[in-house]
């Protein structure tokens, strides 16, 4: 399937039944919510996916099942998270022949690589695959950041697309398109400078929040992109407090608990995972609630996709 890396790309939850089991019947509720939404693409298996706690015959059958789900309507995209080169090729091959539209790519987990190494192994598995690629940049979470001097020396690899901007700099969004101008798509991966990125000129958003309020996230992005800048701030002011759980170790808790309150998941996460109690889950839950007492009206946002600039 060829797509552009523009708008809204959900890194989607995973779902478990009580019994640890993938739950189809749950994501699927997800995934046509998402759909209907207006996303414009699907990720699975990210760190919000639990990707580490997933045997690799569970992210087969996620991807298969999400394909055929799908049926055409959004590409869906494999993240690859790991430890070896070998590893990562396989995954990538694996993930191709399974039906994945494109890959998002980390560098090597684990072991922390130089410079070197990482282009190295960034090269290795992008030339193994004609399958587009975006590249996470997130040196926050996993202590490695591709910095442009090392995009360069990518710039050649076509596969190489795009880059989920994570480093909170919101400044590598024009650093990025200063250097390289359009060579590269820049999709912020933040959710608390969602709105800030696309602003100095994001094509898209890798959002976590919108796995619970997908027609907010994707509103706030057509409606930028229309140059209504007013009624984007509107949704963005009300939906900051939100997206500052996406900012948190307990990312995956807060927004399956999220989720469940839209109606659209459960609270159901993989051990060592633990769903929020306490204090901590009264917290996350005050802040829901209030942001659900008071979920604005939403504009009409679909029909601006012809307006994009």
């Amino acid at each position: 399937m060829n797509f552009e890396w523009k708008g809204i790309f959900p890194a989607v939850t995973t779902k478990f039944t009580a019994n640890d089991e993938l739950d189809f019947e749950a994501f699927d509720v997800n995934l046509e919510a998402q759909i209907e939404a207006g996303v414009d693409g699907i990720i699975l298996g990210g760190s919000l996916g639990e990707a580490s706690t997933l045997l690799q015959d569970e992210k087969d059958a996620l991807l298969k099942h999400v394909k055929e789900a799908s049926n055409g309507r959004v590409p869906v995209l494999m993240n690859v998270a790991e430890s070896s080169t070998k590893l990562a090729v396989e995954a990538a091959l694996r993930a191709r022949d399974n039906g994945a539209d494109g890959l998002m790519l980390l560098p090597p987990m684990r072991y922390t690589s130089d410079d070197r190494e990482t282009v190295t192994f960034l090269r290795e598995v992008a030339s193994a695959t004609e399958l587009p690629i975006i590249l996470y940049n997130n040196p926050a979470d996993y202590k490695i950041w591709i910095s442009p001097d090392m995009f360069r020396q990518l710039e050649d690899l076509p596969t190489i697309q795009a880059v989920k901007e994570s480093t909170r700099d919101i400044s590598n969004v024009t650093r990025m398109k200063n250097a390289f101008g359009d060579r590269f798509a820049v999709l912020t991966g933040v959710d608390t400078l969602g709105m800030e990125s696309l602003l100095m000129g994001a094509d898209g958003w890798v959002a976590g929040l919108v796995c619970a309020f997908p027609k907010e996230t994707v509103a706030i992005y057509r409606l930028i992109k229309a140059g209504k800048i007013a009624e984007a701030l509107e949704i963005y002011r009300w939906f900051l407090p939100v997206l500052e759980l996406d900012v948190s170790t307990k990312l995956v808790q807060n927004i399956k608990l999220a989720e469940s309150l839209t109606g659209i998941g459960n609270e159901t996460v993989r051990a060592p995972r633990l769903p929020l109690i306490g204090e901590e889950r009264e917290r996350v839950l005050s802040i829901l609630n209030n942001a659900l007492e008071r979920r604005p009206e939403l504009p009409e946002y679909l029909n601006l996709e012809k307006e994009l600039v």
